[in-house]
């Protein structure tokens, strides 16, 4: 019986495929996907060539690499999907809401290697803020920090070296002739004003690519000034203290007040008159800027 039954099924399915009448099904065509709408764009940078990537960030269509490239230069892109770009309720699929989901996870990822990660900088306790005033108190500066969440008491990498028995300084270094600000990390109080700058404006040693960019300081005949604001003055009264370069750090911050870190501005000389010195220091300050 059961061979009967299987011969019967073969005979009807050759009919099926004999029978004209009988009309093949049509072949359902594929979902068109990204590849199908990348190859019917144009790259949106050369414009000849047919699109192969789509920029995750600006949606924009390229074709090869140098066109990705020249893209990003000339929109400035970074080429990374904006996680948190705002879609609308009608456009938001699921796609978004698993795009979110894990925008959250990674957020709660990285804030528990933030929590886990001892190499980074714990907030300052008020036993170690009383011990940096007190160690600079000794030394005769008026030396004062701010409460933790401020900007400057962030950055500040201040610290006091126990076993030399001095301080090694963060200094910020402002050029405002050059609009070019720098940075001075683990600086100690013995080294002088002139070894500083050294790097950075001296027409031998300085780095190339700074000195070109300092090069107004590089090239001045008139020498510089090195000046630093006076702090816990009266609102809008401004001065400047002048510090004597070939004299150490110490011994210019000495009788001062210091707000977390000092900030140096170096200025061509005659091009500031409106700067209020409070005071001047020895004439090794004024030829400063020849000697080298």
């Amino acid at each position: 019986v059961d061979g009967a039954s299987v011969k019967e099924e073969d005979i009807l399915k050759r009919e099926a495929i004999e029978d004209p009448k009988v009309k093949e099904e049509p072949r359902m065509n594929p979902p068109v996907g990204s590849k199908r709408k990348l190859a019917m764009s144009r790259c949106e940078t050369c414009g000849t060539e047919e699109a192969k990537y789509r920029c995750p960030r600006c949606m924009r269509y390229s074709c090869s690499l140098p066109c990705v490239k020249k893209h990003k230069a000339e929109l400035t892109c970074n080429g990374i999907r904006d996680k948190t770009a705002y879609v609308s309720i009608q456009q938001f699929t699921e796609m978004n809401l698993l795009s979110d989901y894990r925008f959250l996870e990674d957020v709660a990822r990285t804030a528990d290697h933030i929590s886990r990660d001892t190499s980074l900088k714990r907030p300052t306790s008020n036993k170690h803020m009383y011990f940096m005033k007190n160690r600079a108190r000794k030394q005769g500066i008026n030396l004062k920090l701010l409460p933790n969440g401020f900007t400057k008491r962030k950055e500040n990498s201040t610290y006091f070296d126990k076993r030399k028995q001095q301080f090694f300084w963060h200094v910020k270094l402002q050029f405002p002739q050059s609009q070019a600000e720098y940075i001075e990390k683990r600086v100690p109080d013995d080294k002088t004003v002139n070894e500083i700058l050294k790097p950075y404006i001296d027409p031998e040693q300085s780095d190339p690519v700074i000195r070109q960019r300092l090069k107004v300081y590089v090239r001045s005949q008139t020498g510089i000034q090195i000046l630093m604001k006076a702090e816990n003055m009266q609102q809008n009264f401004i001065r400047y203290h002048e510090l004597d370069p070939c004299k150490s750090l110490l011994d210019n911050l000495r009788s001062k007040v210091i707000i977390e870190y000092p900030t140096l501005h170096v200025v061509l000389k005659g091009s500031c008159n409106d700067i209020k010195v409070l005071q001047m220091k020895s004439e090794s300050a004024k030829n400063f800027g020849n000697e080298h």
